[in-house]
């Protein structure tokens, strides 16, 4: 029997493992804070993360790094982006060497502004066996047991079917892809584009708006992942459009309430302290905004939000910056 541990007790890892425990699979669930964990036993409900969805008994939960991955055939990791290479460094010594890796994580790696899955070939060798899970998902909405799609990638075909047969069933339906770099960059950018989108929308400036950003960032996310090697029908699909429509209309989405709280004229610290989790695209503007300058492509959208939150730059000159560009033919490329 496959046992699966998920590292990381927020509400995207505990959605997981909830999704993995429904579906029959033995799963450890372990949460960095031993005070949290203890009460996710106490109570069988992750009340801060996901409220009112009970955790089925065969969902085992440990505070435990060590003892949660010794026996594990597939770890999926589920912290946040800044978290998961000292959490590789974290399992790596207790390893077997057919441990496969997943991760739900989005974003890149802000010590070396490296996508996720170099990290792990740079930690543990690039004959392990890896795959991303992604696509336009809320943790909540798949505790509840709602329809949802999403993609898994994966290098090795074999470890990308298997997961989608672990994770699939007939409320949530996976999609399997090779595209590694595609469907890391969907998750990546599509949390910048929700924080510019929001940030419109708190400015009170609509729908054609909103619309124009959704569209021209769809654009960026393509330049920049053609640049790197992704396929473009991966872009256009569930790890890329699919995402970005999810992230920057509906305020299930971090993101795009830190966005719609820059736009009111609140600060981020104090959006950020209200949310009371982590949001990614902080950090993704920072890994994206360089990326691009060493790629040396233009990417407006994520510049003027990277301005925004690391320069002071006010959203109400973001947008008119935007929309003071050259005029030019709309293309992609």
């Amino acid at each position: 029997m496959t046992l699966i541990s998920v590292l990381g007790a927020g509400s995207w890892g505990s959605a997981i493992a909830l999704l993995l425990a429904r579906n029959g699979h033995s799963t450890i669930l372990w949460g960095h804070n031993p005070d949290h964990v203890a009460e996710l036993k106490q109570k069988r409900c992750n009340q801060r993360y996901l409220p009112g969805i009970i955790l089925p008994d065969n969902l085992l939960l440990e505070a435990d790094l060590l003892v949660a991955i010794q026996q594990a055939d597939i770890i999926i990791i589920a912290v946040p982006s800044h978290a998961f290479s000292s959490t590789l460094d974290k399992i790596k010594p207790n390893l077997a060497p057919s441990t496969r890796i997943a991760w739900a994580s989005k974003g890149l790696d802000p010590a070396s502004g490296h996508l996720l899955h170099e990290t792990v070939y740079r930690l543990l060798g690039k004959e392990t066996s890896v795959a991303v899970i992604s696509g336009p998902t809320f943790a909540t909405e798949v505790a509840q047991n709602l329809p949802t799609a999403i993609t898994v990638a994966s290098p090795q075909s074999g470890f990308g079917i298997l997961m989608s047969e672990i994770l699939h069933n007939q409320r949530f339906r996976v999609y399997t892809s090779d595209d590694i770099i595609g469907v890391q960059l969907g998750g990546a950018v599509k949390n910048v584009l929700a924080i510019a989108t929001g940030a419109a929308d708190g400015l009170g400036f609509g729908a054609n708006t909103r619309s124009a950003l959704v569209t021209r960032g769809l654009t960026e996310l393509m330049r920049l992942g053609i640049c790197m090697g992704a396929k473009q029908e991966t872009l256009m699909g569930l790890a890329g459009l699919g995402d970005i429509v999810l992230t920057c209309t509906d305020n299930q989405s971090r993101n795009r309430r830190l966005g719609l709280g820059l736009g009111k004229g609140r600060s981020t610290a104090e959006i950020i302290g209200e949310i009371g989790q982590e949001v990614e695209g902080i950090s993704a503007a920072r890994e994206i905004y360089k990326l691009a300058k060493t790629l040396k492509l233009e990417m407006p959208i994520t510049e003027q939000v990277y301005k925004v939150l690391y320069e002071e730059l006010t959203p109400t000159t973001a947008v008119q910056n935007l929309l003071v560009r050259e005029q030019k033919t709309e293309q992609f490329e």
